[in-house]
């Protein structure tokens, strides 16, 4: 896992954040889905950089990633 993404249960209950801040992976990720641009979120978000947010871009695809769906069994 990235050094730019922190897991700690004493911080947001242990939801993934952009280290050192208690901004939400998953809310970065979001605004990226809602349209926004980096620029965008680095305006939300001043103290995020580029690299931060391309850190939650990785995480996210890793997150997802290493899921297992079933596979539907046909009849």
């Amino acid at each position: 896992m990235s050094d730019r993404i922190s897991i700690d249960h004493r911080v947001m209950g242990g939801v993934p954040c952009i280290a050192g801040t208690r901004i939400p992976v998953a809310t970065v990720i979001g605004l990226l889905g809602q349209g926004y641009d980096a620029t965008d979120v680095l305006a939300e978000y001043p103290t995020l950089t580029k690299d931060d947010i391309l850190a939650g871009l990785r995480f996210a695809a890793l997150a997802v990633d290493e899921r297992e769906l079933p596979l539907r069994m046909s009849a």
